[in-house]
């Protein structure tokens, strides 16, 4: 079963499946905005949505630490596009 679990002093959201890292989702930090630029899932595991559920892993945080978030990698972008509620978090 695939876990996702945010791991703030690495500066991400990441996927484990039997506790084998299989996906992350990073960002860095400027004053109060996380700049997402990079998500990755292995191969095998493409098409199962893990990417999703780390970026919504990272909006949820986002949400509790009162940041917002600069989509900079081209899947968060997509992921902000089509998904209007996620609206509250992104950055002017």
């Amino acid at each position: 079963m695939v876990r996702i679990v945010y791991e703030p002093e690495n500066n991400r959201s990441a996927a484990y499946d039997d506790g084998k890292e299989i996906g992350e989702s990073t960002f860095s930090v400027m004053k109060n905005v996380w700049f997402l630029n990079h998500t990755y899932v292995k191969r095998v595991y493409e098409g199962q949505g893990i990417g999703g559920k780390l970026v919504l892993e990272l909006v949820n945080q986002a949400r509790k630490e009162n940041v917002k978030i600069m989509p900079v990698c081209s899947f968060v972008k997509k992921e902000f596009d089509e998904k209007p509620e996620y609206s509250d978090v992104l950055t002017n």
